[in-house]
């Protein structure tokens, strides 16, 4: 099997910043690119770095992000933390890594950067240590991959990991003839107890509303209990027991007396305080604490169980969506909430975008979207798309999302149609989406005069695919840096140039990427405005808190993203009350960097709008058109330092030369209005609501646990489709095997 390999882009000198978001932003120093693979050496990667940037190996520390979380940096310190960063990042082309010196180090450790290493801990294992404060609990991260985080005391960690001891408490459930209980269903949940507790298997016998008589297992064994209801009540009395046991309950062990509504009841409080809780350790924990061997299946089926008398029923959610979007709608005026079944009114699709957020964008951030999808978790699967903007201070801003039931050309379709609903809005748009989904064909529809911007992640993905198994690692990450560099070229003589190289390397890239239509993605031929931003995905912050509840009923999904959505509007406006610059922050230190150029540029003036700038190379700027040779301008929506040595020497303010997206006013405007509660839609419908006349079930798609089983009719695997040759029309072989003259 071929070694995994990647490309370590090792980053020193630098600084990490914090964004609005949390996410870790690295700034400054140099770069160098190393190739790795799972045969790489820890103290070779090490030592070449060391070489690289000229620093002394003992107080030098490798970090790196795991893939989407950029507020957690992971430590490599051995052989296995570097094969674990590499498996981490197998499907992409490059992983950052980020050399920090012993004394950065411990300066970032005292912030909200906990640098750690994965070491799987089983909750049946940690019960009984007491560990030092600060030791590491085992984290599974969006991406199923663990991650320690710091715990900051031995009490925490017992609250969340250690195990009930309940079965001393069931031996003496049950007490004889004569106890009583409220129903049949508590005297089933105590003789299963007291079974467990006693380690016996036992047998129903009789079992229905009125009377239930169990027997033991064992063939031979005399213990036997029967109970029935007390005459005009619901009571249920012990009436007959035998207590005495002539077998050794060795039956138990098989797990049958663990049915799933028992185990969600054992689980119950250990999922509440351990969203993660897995299956496999749930089967180690029963085991190890009640001697019952669980299959996976019992384990998953009790675990949905528990989840959903925690969170509430999936199924009733689905049949809540009208009211819902009902609701949606009466508490936020000027919001679109709606949805749409299939003809047997199973779900297919729900689309929210909150007035306030529909208001913001129009109001105060730039024509730009960007769309992408996200895969649901849930106990129905399915997939939300998203269209989130970029406010004044280049922040995430949500507009718009859908759930639907599959990612296809359809629904992105509806999607967009819904999305212009919304917005009713003329000015042209540019979407920052894949090439592929449909969405090439329904942007130029839905929107027209908008512009689609390929995602150049996505291209670059495409391209490696494409290529795939006819270049080395080498030459693909070569061709990946042209690749970049031309998308970002401001001007087609630069983006010529960078495709030279690539057509050095290989013709059938460069015929690729001629046939690409770099007008959808390169910034020297883009007819549109995306403001560098190059990729889809900017949409991060938004699509953390989908994770965090993807695995939600509908509606409760929902509702926490409303919720999170209100606090970050509430937040940012609170927080742009306290500036005083005319800019946002992140475009006044955009602007003041170019500023700092300045001083080395030659203006020539002339009586016209036109105007020659000297330095390392001469520009041409159109003071009228908001224009510079350089692009540097057009691009940004900011002067750069050309046009600011311009701007200077004319006497005018280059804040007068800023796009109005980028002032704090315009901020302030996108975060103006505000998201209202939504009422609780478990309360009655009014006799008038149109959504009492609908009903709404949950789409047939259901996640399964663990592994697909194979499928059987009877006794018997189903039959396979049996073979036929395509050059004979024949059946029982193919064309390779067949006899036939040509």
């Amino acid at each position: 099997m071929a070694a995994k390999r990647v490309i370590a882009v090792c980053q020193s000198g630098g600084e990490f910043e914090t964004d609005n978001s949390g996410a870790l932003l690295y700034k400054g120093g140099d770069a160098h690119a190393i190739d790795v693979d799972d045969q790489t050496k820890f103290e070779d990667f090490k030592t070449e770095i060391g070489e690289m940037f000229n620093l002394s190996m003992d107080t030098m520390c490798i970090k790196y992000f795991l893939p989407g979380n950029k507020k957690t940096l992971i430590t490599v310190s051995n052989e296995k933390d570097l094969k674990r960063m590499i498996k981490f990042h197998g499907n992409s082309a490059t992983v950052d890594v980020f050399i920090i010196m012993e004394e950065e180090n411990d300066a970032h450790d005292v912030s909200n950067m906990p640098a750690s290493r994965s070491s799987r801990t089983s909750l049946s294992e940690a019960a009984p240590v007491d560990p030092p404060l600060a030791a590491p609990l085992d984290i599974v991260d969006a991406h199923n991959n663990h991650i320690d985080a710091p715990i900051e005391t031995a009490t925490e960690i017992s609250s969340i990991l250690t195990l009930s001891k309940s079965t001393q408490q069931w031996q003496n459930t049950i007490t004889g003839v004569g106890q009583r209980f409220t129903g049949v269903q508590e005297f089933r949940e105590t003789i299963r107890k007291y079974a467990i507790a006693h380690q016996f298997a036992f047998r129903y016998y009789k079992n229905d509303s009125n009377r239930v008589t169990v027997k033991c297992k064992v063939e031979g064994c005399p213990w036997r209990i029967h109970a029935s209801r007390l005459s005009t009540t619901q009571l249920v009395c012990i009436k007959k027991m035998n207590p005495t046991h002539t077998c050794e309950g060795s039956a138990l062990s098989t797990g049958h007396q663990a049915n799933r509504s028992w185990v969600a009841s054992i689980i119950k409080e250990r999922l509440k305080a351990f969203p993660q809780y897995k299956p496999k350790d749930i089967v180690t924990d029963i085991k190890e604490e009640f001697g019952i061997q669980l299959n996976y299946t019992q384990a998953w089926r009790g675990k949905e169980i528990a989840r959903e008398q925690l969170q509430g029923s999936y199924k009733v959610a689905y049949s809540q969506l009208p009211l819902f979007c009902e609701r949606i709608m009466e508490t936020n005026p000027g919001s679109l909430a709606t949805y749409s079944t299939k003809e047997d009114s199973s779900f297919h699709r729900l689309f929210i975008a909150f007035h306030a957020c529909l208001c913001g964008f129009v109001e105060g951030c730039r024509p730009l979207l960007f769309l992408d999808s996200i895969p649901l978790n849930s106990k129905y699967q399915g997939t939300l798309l998203a269209a989130t903007a970029a406010d004044g201070d280049d922040g995430v801003f949500p507009v718009a999302f859908s759930v639907v039931d599959a990612e296809t050309d359809e629904n992105w379709h509806w999607f967009l149609l819904q999305l212009k609903s919304a917005l009713s809005t003329t000015f042209p748009i540019t979407f920052v989406a894949d090439i592929q989904k449909g969405l090439r064909e329904s942007i130029s529809e839905i929107f027209k005069g908008s512009f689609h911007g390929y995602c150049l992640r996505y291209l670059t993905e495409q391209l490696i695919r494409d290529l795939k198994g006819q270049f080395s690692h080498e030459m693909k990450r070569l061709m990946i840096d042209d690749l970049h560099n031309a998308a970002l070229a401001p001007r087609p003589e630069l983006f010529q140039t960078y495709l030279e190289s690539i057509k050095k390397i290989s013709l059938e890239a460069y015929n690729w990427v001629i046939q690409s239509e770099p007008q959808n993605w390169a910034n020297a031929y883009f007819p549109g405005a995306r403001y560098n931003h190059m990729t889809s995905n900017f949409g991060e912050l938004f699509y953390s808190w989908v994770l965090d509840a993807h695995e939600l009923p509908i509606t409760q999904m929902v509702d926490v993203i409303r919720q999170k959505i209100m606090e970050l509007i509430y937040t940012r406006r609170a927080t742009s009350d306290q500036w005083l610059t005319r800019l946002t922050p992140c475009m006044e230190e955009k602007l003041e960097k170019e500023g700092m150029k300045v001083r080395t540029l030659q203006v020539l003036l002339t009586t016209g709008s036109i105007f020659e700038v000297r330095g390392e190379s001469t520009e041409i700027i159109d003071m009228d058109r908001w224009d510079c040779s350089c692009k540097g301008w057009q691009l940004s929506a900011l002067p750069c330092s050309h046009a600011i040595a311009v701007i200077t020497c004319i006497g005018r303010n280059p804040y007068d030369f800023c796009s109005r997206y980028f002032t704090t006013e315009s901020y302030r405007l996108t975060y103006a209005e505000s998201i209202q509660p939504i009422p609780d839609v478990e309360r009655p419908l009014r006799k008038d609501s149109s959504s009492a006349l609908v009903t709404v079930t949950p789409p047939p798609t259901r996640r399964p646990p663990g592994r697909p089983t194979t499928k059987k009719v009877g006794s018997h695997e189903v039959m396979k489709r049996q073979l036929q040759c395509s050059r004979c029309k024949g059946l029982g072989h193919n064309k390779s095997t067949c006899k036939e003259l040509l």
